[in-house]
């Protein structure tokens, strides 16, 4: 759906109210107050709060690309999983703020079907490229054969989302969480 200028700004100022008080923060009156709009306009511009929560998702979903240098896959899967999941652990401000929005939309998927939905989607996407970099990884002799693409898909995105979760309420250093990562990529791929 196409946003017009006002619902970007609104929705916006939404998921600032997400990163700082989660999900129960965000109304009509506190999203008004946020964005320095009035109570009415933010009325006019979403029918409901779940239209405001829809507008605040994909604004999420355009913002949340794992900043991971180089080609997908490269120097080789291994370094690049371990530089993913890192990539994505609230180790800054704007990650902590991007995994404390993400989690409060996890937390409404079981019960929002149309939410459920785009977090599956993207998560069917992601594990679609990691297998896919599984396989190349195995033509290329780089892993063997014998590994399990949608496996270490499937693996791969739940350290993914459990590093970055437990992170938000038991920070470790960085040094540590990526040794461990580490320790676990090598296992998923039979290293």
């Amino acid at each position: 759906m196409e946003r017009t200028g006002r619902q970007i700004e609104l929705a916006d100022a939404g998921l600032r109210l997400v990163a700082g008080e989660g999900m129960g923060g965000v109304t009509f009156r506190a999203v008004a107050a946020e964005s320095g709009w009035s109570l009415g306009a933010v009325q006019r511009a979403f029918g409901s709060k779940e239209d405001l929560q829809a507008a605040m998702l994909e604004r999420l979903r355009t913002s949340v690309e794992p900043q991971v240098p180089g080609e997908p896959g490269r120097p080789t899967l291994h370094v690049w999983l371990v530089e993913l999941v890192i990539a994505v652990a609230p180790f800054d401000d704007r990650r902590r703020a991007m995994q404390r929005q993400g989690h409060a939309f996890a937390e409404l998927a079981p019960f929002d079907d149309r939410i459920g939905q785009v977090i599956a989607e993207d998560d069917d996407r992601l594990r679609a490229l990691l297998a896919r970099l599984v396989r190349r990884a195995q033509s290329e002799g780089e892993i063997e054969s014998s590994v399990d693409p949608e496996g270490v898909a499937w693996s791969v995105l739940a350290l993914m989302q459990g590093v970055a979760s437990q992170l938000l309420y038991d920070m470790q250093p960085e040094a540590d969480v990526r040794r461990w990562v580490d320790a676990v990529v090598q296992g998923v791929l039979h290293l």
